[in-house]
């Protein structure tokens, strides 16, 4: 090693060592009890948390204190005058392990100029029920205009490992300029999966265990390529909406992007056979969301009809109108042996009352059905009325009501189940109003929320820092099986398969 990489090493040390001096390693002895709640981020205070989810680290808001300790039931850490709590994973695990089904009473300490003083414990309840070990998700610029530095990636929600499933460009280049989206999974395993590419090398990609292709949907009898998927629970089927989308800008409006259809239909793609057929197609009517049922024999999907501008310009008057597109919930029988479908059912009548549903996603139990409800159209991530709403559908009422211990002020919009129906993530902008940030409440078998937290991070800071918007989380009890070089492969080297069309 020579002198100057040396010099390097040994001042990392002194700074490193003089670091961890700064962080307190025991409960102080003497201290004094104040009544001011301790402000923490992100708020984990009073939140239920998985069996199996990876340590909750926070950060300690407090200017007028150097040093803190925070006693989590024995489980104890210091944090110098930053805040930062990075709570040991092993011992995080054995805390989990230990009060599974109970609470972890949490006691936070402060050193001010006076002395310790220690605030009001709080509590963090650890349920029975896992949630699944995978999350993935889209991290996308929140203004959406050009398709760069995106990518999709995936979480284990055990510890902090976060690693890529298909990644676009680090720096712009038109000639590469692509976007990828809509990640979809069968059954929450990634046997099957999919996401589309947009622009550049465009298609489907399609996954069968380690191994992708791309596909292309488009026909003369169809409105166009595939966009909102959902995975038949057991078939190798596709429930595709087929959507004609168009962005515009406002200028007084505070929401400032709309995002919608001028028209929009229903498909079902065999991926085995690679062949498309529409489900349905409509001038009257706009059809979006598709999910099906977990017995795979009714599919749900979101439904508004065409306001009455004959003879007029389209885009332009549905743009002015842009407040005046209401989705209603609408499912279908599906049988499974003749693959097709019946007569379409009302579900959440949102219309009648002047408001708008989107994303039903039902229940692994087939109980619940789970949406967002906001007041008008159905891309709610920009809309601040957006929440989550749920329908008991075997309750004799039939109304949905609002899961007020996990909605905000702000946009609380895409979601979706554990497999054990005991955990929803969803993408809110409750932090800022800018970024959506994933978010995970409990979902008692009694059809009620609880207090949600967001996603940990190893820096409690990590998300403030991150100027990316999380999109479309989704769980899945295992990996993604298909490496990133192949993914790289199909998607910049190979030619899209073109669907065939089914009468």
């Amino acid at each position: 090693m020579n002198t100057r990489k040396y010099l390097f090493y040994f001042l990392f040390c002194i700074l490193f060592l003089s670091s961890c001096s700064d962080r307190p390693s025991a409960v102080p002895a003497t201290f004094t009890d104040v009544k001011e709640a301790v402000r923490i981020y992100p708020d984990y205070q009073g939140v239920t948390i998985p069996p199996n989810i990876a340590p909750l680290n926070f950060m300690v808001i407090d200017d007028a204190a150097d040093a803190f300790v925070a006693d989590l039931s024995g489980l104890v850490c210091g944090a110098a005058a930053d805040g930062k709590m990075d709570l040991d994973t092993t011992a995080w695990r054995q805390l989990l392990t230990q009060h599974r089904g109970q609470d972890i009473a949490v006691s936070v300490y402060a050193r001010r100029e006076q002395g310790w003083v220690r605030h009001p414990a709080f509590q963090l309840h650890v349920a029975e029920e896992p949630i699944d070990s995978f999350l993935s998700y889209r991290l996308i610029e929140p203004g959406y205009e050009l398709y760069r530095q995106l990518g999709l990636y995936q979480r284990n929600l055990t510890n902090f490992t976060q690693t890529t499933i298909y990644e676009n460009n680090r720096s712009y280049a038109n000639e590469e300029n692509h976007c990828v989206n809509c990640h979809n999974y069968q059954n929450y395993d990634t046997q099957r999966m999919l996401f589309h590419v947009r622009a550049a090398h465009g298609g489907t990609i399609i996954t069968h265990g380690t191994e992708a292709h791309k596909i292309a949907i488009k026909h003369d009898s169809i409105l166009g390529a595939g966009v909102y998927p959902s995975w038949h629970p057991t078939l190798p089927l596709v429930a595709f909406s087929t959507n004609k989308t168009g962005q515009v800008f406002h200028l007084l409006y505070p929401e400032k992007i709309e995002v919608l259809d001028t028209e929009s239909d229903l498909l079902l793609y065999d991926a085995e056979r690679n062949e498309v057929q529409n489900v349905l197609r409509s001038t009257d009517a706009l059809e979006t969301f598709p999910c099906w049922t977990p017995d795979g024999r009714r599919l749900y999907y979101c439904s508004a009809k065409m306001p009455d501008i004959e003879g007029e310009n389209l885009e332009a008057t549905l743009t002015s109108r842009f407040d005046s597109l209401l989705y209603d919930i609408y499912s279908m029988p599906f049988d499974p042996a003749t693959r097709t479908f019946g007569e379409p059912r009302l579900e959440v009548d949102a219309s009648s009352q002047g408001m708008s549903c989107s994303v039903p996603r039902v229940s692994p139990d087939g109980r619940y059905l789970l949406y967002t409800y906001g007041k008008y159209g159905q891309f709610h991530i920009w809309h601040k009325s957006a929440d989550l709403w749920v329908k008991d559908l075997k309750s004799l009422s039939g109304e949905g009501v609002p899961l007020t211990a996990a909605n905000s002020p702000d946009a609380d919009s895409y979601h979706c189940w554990s497999s054990n129906g005991r955990w929803i993530v969803f993408s809110s902008r409750r932090d800022d109003g800018n970024f959506t940030r994933p978010y995970i409440t409990y979902f008692s078998a009694q059809g009620h929320a609880r207090k949600p937290f967001m996603l940990p991070q190893r820096d409690p800071e990590y998300n403030l820092l991150l100027l990316k918007s999380y999109n479309v989380p989704e769980l899945t009890r295992s990996p993604v099986r298909v490496s990133i070089e192949e993914m790289n492969h199909v998607v910049r080297h190979t030619e899209a398969q073109v669907a065939r069309f089914k009468n």
